[in-house]
């Protein structure tokens, strides 16, 4: 039903065609329902995906044209005990295995088999051509690669949409990671062979992320203690977390975090180690989940748009704001327990530029300077990008020097799109 002046349209005896003229009109004023394929494609998480579908392709083409087929050897697994066969056994072009039971194998050099080692001890490889880029060896380790800055970007997100900065993940990342080594050698026990995994697990996960979580937050009580802006007293914890790995270490490369590797983070399944990439995974889903679902995700967007509207409606800005830097420790001390226990040592220069990858990850995967909006799926897709852009360089033979540069181009370009996204969007508003 409709009203005019407080009365309804029938009330005041319009007729049918009137009435269904006012229906029109109030229609199409109401606003218009996307459909579920136009919300996806105007949200920022699908161009990024574009971009790298694009990236790939385009990294999958140049690499097949510049090298061709690359060769790839992997061993053939033979049975334990398994000799070269007797030379009446061999043939032009092939050569026999024999194994202990007395069966012989015959590989033919035509398809790409050639024999290693000794006759007593032999190794057969196979010799196939892969794409330099699109192969499993190259795209598992840009993904662990990614992880690692993926989930601080995740974090990093919590705290641009929050308004504020983190300048010292970097420096963070190695703290949390040489102590979670020094520590490690504790348990290692007088023999030198480390402590086993039920052992080094949870203690390294205690070392790495209470060491992250407490400078987190150190970081987020002084600027809301002291009311400084984040960016200063991140800028100076950048330098005192680094110099303490330094002092700690006096420089060297720390190790002791070997059983972490093939029990845990370098465990290999189905050939490849996936442990960091599932990390990975669970952080982007957690961070979604808070984003979209809880109080404390709200907050913090609340807080980026109006910090002063969001003091008024009752919300404990401050408190918030330890929260999400203390979170955004604790997850780069994540991060750093997953580079230590894949490499299996740790050194204070670990982590160095780190700042710039995990701040140009997070504001291209739409998360904005101003505050305000962020995603966590964005991040993780910020950190891809990132990462096959640092794997285009080296694919393509550019310096290594030209990394920084492209990597703060990006940062520039992304912030450029959003500012202009957001200004087109106030003027249909």
């Amino acid at each position: 039903m409709y009203f005019v002046g407080g009365r309804s349209l029938e009330g005041i005896g319009l007729s049918e065609e009137r009435k269904e003229q006012s229906r029109s009109v109030a229609a199409s004023n109401a606003p218009a329902k996307r459909s579920l394929l136009g919300r996806i494609v105007r949200a920022q998480e699908f161009g990024l995906v574009v971009v790298i579908i694009a990236l790939m392709v385009g990294l999958t083409t140049y690499t097949h044209l510049r090298f061709g087929p690359v060769p790839r050897f992997d061993q053939i697994k033979l049975a334990e005990g398994s000799v070269l066969a007797p030379q009446a056994e061999q043939r032009e072009g092939e050569f026999a295995i024999e194994a202990p039971d007395g069966k012989v194998t015959r590989y033919k050099e035509a398809d790409g088999y050639e024999l290693r080692g000794s006759d007593e001890k032999p190794i057969v490889r196979y010799n196939y051509g892969v794409n330099k880029f699109l192969n499993s060896d190259n795209l598992i380790s840009v993904l662990t690669s990614t992880s690692f800055i993926a989930v601080m970007a995740v974090g990093m997100t919590a705290i641009i949409a929050l308004g504020g900065i983190d300048l010292s993940i970097g420096s963070i990342y190695a703290l949390a990671a040489v102590t979670g080594a020094m520590v490690l050698q504790v348990f290692a026990g007088s023999d030198g062979g480390g402590a086993g995994l039920m052992v080094a697990l949870p203690v390294a996960v205690l070392a790495c992320c209470g060491i992250g979580a407490a400078c987190g937050f150190v970081n987020g009580a002084a600027s809301v203690g002291l009311g400084v802006h984040p960016f200063i007293i991140t800028l100076g914890g950048m330098a005192i977390y680094r110099g303490i790995a330094f002092v700690s270490t006096q420089g060297q490369t720390i190790s002791g975090a070997e059983s972490l590797q093939g029990g845990m983070f370098k465990a290999e399944l189905w050939g490849i180690t996936p442990v960091p990439s599932l990390i990975m995974l669970v952080i982007a889903l957690a961070g979604m989940f808070v984003f979209a679902n809880m109080v404390f995700g709200r907050r913090i967007f609340a807080i980026g748009g109006n910090e002063i509207a969001a003091k008024y409606a009752g919300i404990p800005v401050g408190r918030v704001k330890i929260i999400c830097y203390t979170i955004m420790g604790a997850l780069t001390g994540l991060s750093a327990l997953m580079y230590l226990g894949y490499y299996g040592a740790a050194s204070s220069d670990a982590g160095k530029g780190y700042e710039l990858n995990v701040i140009a990850a997070a504001v291209v995967g739409g998360a904005s300077l101003s505050g305000g909006r962020g995603s966590a799926l964005g991040a993780v897709l910020g950190a891809i990008t990132i990462q096959l852009i640092d794997n285009s360089i080296l694919m393509t033979g550019i310096r290594q020097e030209y990394k920084d540069i492209v990597i703060g181009l990006a940062i520039i370009v992304a912030v450029v799109v959003d500012q202009a996204k957001h200004r087109l969007g106030s003027k249909k508003h």
